[in-house]
């Protein structure tokens, strides 16, 4: 067998002679062209703090109220401004709503490339902590996680949030598939999987258990032991 596909790290056949192939199928080529052609994308500026603290009061609603309850009047009583305070910085509603979810997720793609074990050369370590990420393990990542549970329910009957919240991109899921191929190149993990395929299921899974955690279906020692052995398959020890 050839390297993987260098998008998703997809086992390719060995073509014998000839120039060998590089991506499993033309989605992966486009995608990877994509990304080459892509302009850099501008680092958002820092937010002002007004905005911030509007944003705040969104999570805090959302997170304990649902998105439906956080009206313009609603976030400007939790943020402690006036109304007119709000319409100042976010000119209607969905503007405020999709700013929120953007700072919200800056603000844990920092956290968790803090967290998320930097270098390290066990492939197993660093699948236990991305999946971390999508466990309510302390009290940030609990609310993060009954926020964007909040988006999703209000994506489902609100097409512009859900444009938005919504994409096909999957940086998640292709941090797992290429940790689990470069495993896979190296012998640690068996031959026959599929990395994009165990990555769309080790990131569904932990999404969804972590949603039981917070509704109190499961605890977080039987999820761990859920997801421990799901990875034991995908890297044997």
């Amino acid at each position: 067998m050839s390297a993987g596909c260098a998008m998703c790290g997809t086992a390719l056949p060995d073509r014998g002679r000839g120039r060998p192939k590089v991506y499993c199928s033309r989605s992966c080529q486009a995608r990877a062209y994509r990304r080459r052609t892509a302009p850099p994308a501008p680092q958002p500026p820092a937010p002002q703090p007004r905005r911030r603290q509007i944003a705040e009061a969104v999570w805090r609603i959302a997170a304990e109220r649902g998105l439906h309850a956080a009206s313009i009047r609603e976030v400007a009583a939790e943020a402690g401004v006036s109304t007119r305070s709000v319409q100042y910085h976010f000119h209607s509603k969905h503007e405020l709503l999709v700013a929120a979810l953007r700072l919200l997720h800056q603000d844990n793609e920092r956290r968790a490339q803090r967290r998320i074990t930097a270098g390290a050369t066990d492939p197993g370590v660093l699948l236990r902590s991305i999946v971390d990420e999508l466990l309510p393990l302390d009290a940030q990542r609990r609310t993060t996680l009954r926020v964007l549970a909040a988006y999703y329910a209000r994506s489902l009957t609100d097409p512009a949030l859900a444009a938005v919240f919504l994409h096909d991109q999957h940086p998640l899921e292709d941090l797992v598939a290429a940790v689990i191929a470069q495993a896979k190149q190296a012998g640690a993990a068996a031959p026959a999987l599929e990395p994009r395929a165990e990555a769309d299921i080790l990131v569904s899974a932990a999404v969804s258990l972590g949603g039981d955690v917070l509704h109190g279906i499961r605890t977080l020692a039987a999820v761990r032991r859920t997801l421990d052995y799901h990875l034991s398959r995908i890297l044997p020890p």
